[in-house]
């Protein structure tokens, strides 16, 4: 039995904590302040995630109490807080997995890029991605994901520490395919739940998403990611849960700004962080960068900016000029 700690009591961080548990590893899942800390304990979980009753194997924990020694460390806080959430008494030599799905404001950078700038080194540091709704996991519905790492006795060690009868990982070494990928889906669910909002079909979604991964795939080809990775679980897999499911906080926000509601309404009624309202602009500044067009980005960015409506935003992309269908780094998944 192993020890592993969780950084962050978020609905998934919660859910990877008891995936843990329950193939016989025990848990610290580090909290933010006391008040958090007493009420995990007495829950044995978290009020948004009713599913799961952490066992006693797991217990949270303050950084400060963090005991010394543990094997592993799996972040799962929100994207932009990343950076501050990880302690000091954590080493740098320990394995980490970043479980966050975002890009940060400001640098620009990949969640492994900003653990990197912590302190570890690269070799050290892997991304956890896929079609993983917590609500599923934790239910016991089968479910798959993606280990990333470049070091591939590190990625063992990760698909071994979370892998189950219901939930299996698998592994690759393309860290920066899998994390962009898992960044901006959630850029596109937004896009899918606004076309939603507005009453349209399958249709239209279904082409969101598959224009979604065209962008997706550029931009990371433009990073130097694996095209095929985007064919696997951390790309068109979690593109597809987040853009269709419902439980999908990215997909309801843009269901809830299509029928009206700011998007800072929007965020406080589904109460949890929204990552992709956060990653769009970073995301559109990359492209920019490297001469990417991202245009469901863009027009997420100017729709929750307010400089357009949810219909013009549609409309302009329904307005774009006439090309092929594979054009540029996707051509490479013919």
């Amino acid at each position: 039995m192993a020890h592993f700690a969780v950084l962050g009591a978020t609905s998934w961080g919660t859910t990877l904590a008891w995936l843990l548990s329950a193939n016989g590893h025990r848990v610290s899942l580090v909290v933010r302040d006391t008040e958090e800390e007493r009420d995990v304990a007495a829950r044995r979980g978290v009020a948004r995630l009713p599913e799961v009753v952490l066992p006693d194997t797991v217990r949270p924990c303050l950084p400060r109490d963090l005991p010394a020694g543990v094997e592993g460390v799996i972040v799962a806080v929100p994207a932009q807080s990343l950076r501050g959430a990880v302690p000091a008494s954590i080493g740098r030599e320990t394995p980490v997995l970043s479980a966050a799905k975002g890009l940060e404001h400001g640098s620009g950078a990949r969640m492994s890029e900003v653990l990197v700038a912590c302190g570890w080194r690269q070799s050290r540091v892997a991304a956890l991605s896929g079609p993983n709704l917590a609500h599923e996991v934790a239910r016991g519905l089968p479910a798959a994901a993606v280990v990333a790492c470049p070091d591939e006795v590190l990625a063992r060690l990760w698909q071994g520490a979370l892998s189950g009868s219901r939930f299996r990982v698998y592994r690759s070494a393309d860290v920066a395919g899998v994390e962009i990928a898992g960044a901006l889906k959630n850029v596109i669910a937004i896009a899918a739940g606004a076309a939603a909002g507005l009453g349209f079909g399958t249709n239209t979604v279904a082409t969101i998403l598959t224009r979604g991964l065209a962008e997706m795939t550029r931009l990371g080809v433009a990073l130097g990611a694996d095209p095929v990775t985007f064919q696997g679980l951390a790309g068109v897999g979690d593109l597809a849960a987040t853009c269709f499911s419902p439980l999908s906080r990215n997909r309801r926000l843009g269901d809830l700004v299509a029928r009206g509601l700011t998007p800072a309404a929007a965020q406080a009624e589904i109460g949890e962080v929204v990552e992709g309202v956060a990653t769009a602009p970073v995301a559109l500044a990359l492209g920019r960068r490297h001469g990417v067009e991202l245009p469901i980005a863009e027009q997420v960015v100017e729709a929750l900016a307010g400089r357009v409506t949810v219909p013009g935003a549609l409309a302009q992309l329904l307005g774009r000029s006439l090309k092929p269908e594979a054009s540029g780094p996707e051509r490479m998944l013919d």
